[in-house]
């Protein structure tokens, strides 16, 4: 079946900086959109980036524009998340997400993973 796992979040202090993997089996990797959204308390679920798995091209929320890179192995089936100059509001669980058209909803999606959760201190 579909599965995914993320993996690297953590604690870290406001300025550092952490890598988001996800795995991914079960599916096509390299025909799809991968993509990474983000849940905190009290706010709404946030698409945070999205690369198309065959072209590269990226997109990114504005929140995170500038700071955040997206990127993917495809000879590993894993997509990465580099998050750099992390701010506490960037604290939140990360979850990945496949699917067969980048869209801005998360169930729109083929398949998510359980996430990992980061926190980031000031």
């Amino acid at each position: 079946q579909v599965q995914l796992v993320e993996s690297g979040g953590g604690s870290m202090q406001a300025g550092g900086s952490l890598r988001l993997s996800c795995v991914v089996s079960g599916i096509s990797f390299t025909s799809k959109c991968l993509a990474w959204f983000r849940l905190a308390p009290g706010k709404e679920r946030e698409r945070v980036a999205t690369i198309d798995a065959e072209y590269g091209s990226t997109t990114y929320a504005d929140s995170v524009k500038g700071r955040f890179i997206i990127s993917r192995d495809n000879a590993k089936n894993t997509l990465y998340l580099q998050m750099n100059s992390l701010k506490p509001e960037d604290s939140a669980m990360y979850v990945c997400a496949i699917g067969a058209e980048c869209a801005d909803k998360i169930w729109l999606y083929t398949a998510s993973g359980r996430g990992t959760q980061v926190a980031v201190s000031s």
